[in-house]
């Protein structure tokens, strides 16, 4: 059994202050690449946030993740102007990452996924080259027809639901079908057909 710890106003600042280290770390990573001219992309979680916004903030999600994308060939140089800004790069179990701090934890960073390759061998589909991106406010952030095909193609639970939401504000619908490729068709079609799960 869990033993309760925090009630009330205190439980209420615990949740608004995870909420804002997410909010707080990704702006750290942002600024720091965009001063630094490194190309990237924010995908994820908060690209969806941003997507979702524009047409209903009564649907945006919170996130625990900050995920970007970087160029395989910048990855050096994020890595020193990053680390500046006190970020440490690790990679483990073959995953790239910045944490956010030498003692943080690994849900505690930046997850990295390179343009042009698999995160995974079974994806049907690589990441998305950043050439393309949609500047929302400083944040450079993944088109939304690259962010749709990337969850279509990553397919967890946490994607299938940033689907459905942005079928629910109807920045996805049937048209959408002609665009993918069959095995991503196939998938949204699913989630059309079943919006509530």
């Amino acid at each position: 059994m869990i033993e309760i710890k925090y009630s009330g106003d205190e439980l209420w600042a615990r949740i608004e202050r995870a909420l804002e280290k997410v909010k707080e770390r990704l702006r750290r990573v942002t600024q720091t690449l965009n001063k630094a001219e490194i190309p990237y992309a924010v995908i994820g979680g908060n690209a969806v946030q941003h997507w979702v916004a524009q047409v209903d903030e009564s649907v945006v999600r919170n996130t625990r993740d900050v995920d970007i994308i970087l160029n395989e060939s910048d990855l050096d140089r994020a890595i020193v102007a990053l680390e500046k800004t006190g970020f440490v790069y690790r990679r483990a179990a073959g995953v790239s990452m910045f944490l956010d701090g030498p003692n943080a934890k690994a849900r505690d960073a930046v997850h990295v996924v390179f343009a042009g390759k698999k995160v995974r061998e079974e994806y049907p589909e690589p990441v998305p080259g950043i050439d393309e991106y949609e500047l929302i406010e400083e944040a450079r952030t993944l088109p939304l027809e690259a962010l749709v095909r990337m969850k279509l193609t990553s397919f967890r639970d946490k994607d299938r639901v940033h689907i459905r939401d942005m079928i629910s504000v109807r920045l996805v619908d049937e048209s959408w079908f002609e665009r993918l490729t069959p095995e991503l068709r196939l998938r949204l079609k699913e989630l059309i057909d079943d919006p509530d799960g």
